[in-house]
């Protein structure tokens, strides 16, 4: 990826302002289309490796840059970076997948479930409930941990409803999130082997994806 892209966002998060974008909006432009071309690329490229990854654009997958500032106390106007969720169905897919975000000094690479529904929640904890040495296969897996570390997210104080509290595996069950973060240095994302790196993170990434996903499908 063009260096330029990284320092627009960060000149963008130093002065976002609604004047400030409109006179640099050729720079947010090629910014947009370097990230859009990165992503096009990226789509048939996960699709050798996860099939359900299939007739994506970049378009469906990256999302805005324009921030809703209706109910926040922040009013700045704009995103101080970009992010393009590669899922079935694009970025508004309740299944997991896989999500690139670019911003300065906060570069990385993302899957797993983040803030399920209620519905798709319980469901994900009866999977592990079921399947508990699957799921912990893959997260005590060395590659996974050296990539991953742990599953990051919010967490009940108490054993949800419907599960015994002596299960083995009840920490699992309290979460509710299931995501997992790869951090990336700014000099990787214009590195000739970005892309390549980029797929082989999210291809380590795809069995926590597969077996979350058997329960939000």
């Amino acid at each position: 990826m063009n260096k330029a892209t990284l320092k627009f966002l960060y000149d963008l998060r130093e002065n976002n302002e609604r004047d400030w974008f409109q006179t640099n909006k050729n720079r947010y432009e090629d910014a947009r289309r370097d990230v859009e071309q990165f992503v096009e690329f990226l789509i048939p490229a996960i699709h050798t490796f996860d099939p359900l990854i299939n007739n994506l654009t970049a378009k469906q997958c990256m999302f805005r840059i324009y921030r809703d500032v209706r109910f926040s106390k922040d009013k700045t106007p704009y995103k101080s970076y970009f992010g393009a969720y590669i899922a079935p169905e694009g970025r508004k897919s309740v299944r997991c997948g896989y999500y690139l975000h670019l911003e300065p000094g906060n570069c990385l690479l993302a899957g797993g479930a983040y803030h399920p529904a209620a519905e798709h929640l319980k469901n994900i904890r009866y999977e592990i409930y079921h399947n508990l040495k699957e799921f912990e296969d893959i997260l005590n897996g060395s590659g996974f941990k050296n990539i991953f570390g742990e599953l990051v997210g919010d967490k009940l104080k108490r054993p949800p409803r419907g599960f015994p509290a002596e299960f083995e595996g009840i920490d699992y069950l309290k979460m509710k999130d299931f995501t997992i973060f790869h951090k990336l240095d700014d000099q990787q994302v214009s590195s000739p082997d970005f892309a390549a790196y980029v797929l082989k993170v999210f291809e380590d990434m795809k069995p926590l994806n597969d077996f979350l996903n058997r329960a939000l499908q």
